[in-house]
């Protein structure tokens, strides 16, 4: 979510992680973040819990990705993942969760709370380009998971 372009990595993570702690307080979601510590992290997975999110640095050698994998894959239940990487956001298909792109959630974050509770699922809303068969104005099924993870965020 933060990418890999940043003089000072340390300070964006913190930053994300306030934003995640203000937005907990909103809504109350439980949130897991994970950070990826394959080049600078000690030899085991460290776990910690800030402001109510479970923050999770993955162990040298080992990437966040696949921690995420492993996460979605050991608690099967719906995650909502949010990442831009093509290979997790398969994976989370796969695996019966729904990734949501940083873009989006950001945009769903930035909402204002009182938003929420009016804004209400239409897959008639926008006019989608077709690039498969059926019904071209039709949403296919996972585009409308994708909008009820936002709806939900």
């Amino acid at each position: 979510m933060i990418g890999i372009y940043h003089k000072d990595l340390e300070t964006q993570r913190e930053k994300l992680v306030n934003l995640l702690i203000d937005y907990r307080k909103k809504r109350g979601h439980d949130m897991t973040v994970v950070f990826d510590g394959w080049k600078t992290g000690g030899a085991e997975e460290n776990h910690s819990v800030t402001g109510g999110i479970r923050v999770i640095y993955s162990r040298i050698g080992e990437k966040a990705d696949a921690v995420i994998k492993r996460l979605i894959s050991d608690i099967r239940k719906e995650w909502i993942v949010v990442t831009s990487d093509r290979d997790i956001a398969s994976y989370a298909w796969a695996s019966g969760s729904i990734p949501v792109s940083s873009p989006d959630f950001f945009r769903a974050i930035e909402r204002e709370p009182s938003c929420f509770a009016e804004e209400e699922y239409d897959d008639s809303e926008e006019y989608v380009e077709p690039q498969r068969k059926g019904n071209p104005r039709k949403l296919s099924k996972k585009e409308k998971a994708v909008r009820r993870a936002l709806i939900k965020l």
